[in-house]
């Protein structure tokens, strides 16, 4: 469309509106055929699954459930993540509902599960490189690792989001993303306390 997106702003107040396929596809359901969210398509993945797939489940369906509908939870399995490999957040329990945001589970194997020694940064700026929004990974996990969190804001902490292409390709295994996160989560506090006023 030609259109950027300020910084602090949302595509709609470029005169757009961004929506992924799943959405999209509700919304075409709702209206032309008056059916409400009731059920979504899950994508259920990872090396030793059996019968890795996508899934039409309803909304509310046990993880666990669906998960045996794909085999069941492989034996070396050491982590399974909601979502993707990227963006997707590893759960404590499968014990739980399916939600509308739910989109994937990846069962990793414990081989693959287990993050690198955390080492010290090289300055080798890949992060930089693989940023998407232009931002400085290195720098804004370590100003909210510091709780220097109006710096973090004033280096755009809020434009981040949260791909996780930064700790992908970080040679020194920095958990980049997770103190970038948690930076959002006080910054946004922080705006969210300031407009108040």
């Amino acid at each position: 469309l030609g259109k950027e997106v300020p910084s602090g702003a949302l595509p709609v107040s470029t005169g757009a509106i961004v929506q992924n396929v799943a959405t999209a596809y509700s919304v075409y359901e709702a209206v032309c055929y008056d059916k409400p969210l009731i059920d979504r398509i899950v994508t259920v993945t990872g090396p030793s699954v059996t019968h890795p797939g996508n899934y039409l489940v309803p909304i509310g369906m046990n993880i666990m459930s669906l998960l045996q509908l794909a085999g069941g939870v492989p034996a070396d399995t050491g982590k399974i993540i909601l979502g993707g490999p990227m963006m997707g957040r590893a759960v404590v329990t499968i014990d739980t509902p399916t939600v509308k945001g739910v989109s994937g589970v990846l069962m990793l194997p414990e081989s693959q599960s287990r993050r690198g020694k955390v080492e010290p940064c090289i300055r080798c700026a890949s992060c930089v490189s693989a940023c998407p929004m232009g931002l400085e990974p290195y720098l804004m996990s370590t100003l909210s690792r510091l709780g220097r969190w109006e710096e973090l804001e004033h280096n755009k902490v809020m434009n981040c989001i949260e791909c996780g292409c930064c700790s992908y390709i970080c040679p020194a295994s920095r958990p980049l993303l997770d103190y970038i996160r948690l930076g959002k989560s006080k910054v946004g506090n922080l705006i969210r306390l300031r407009n108040k006023k």
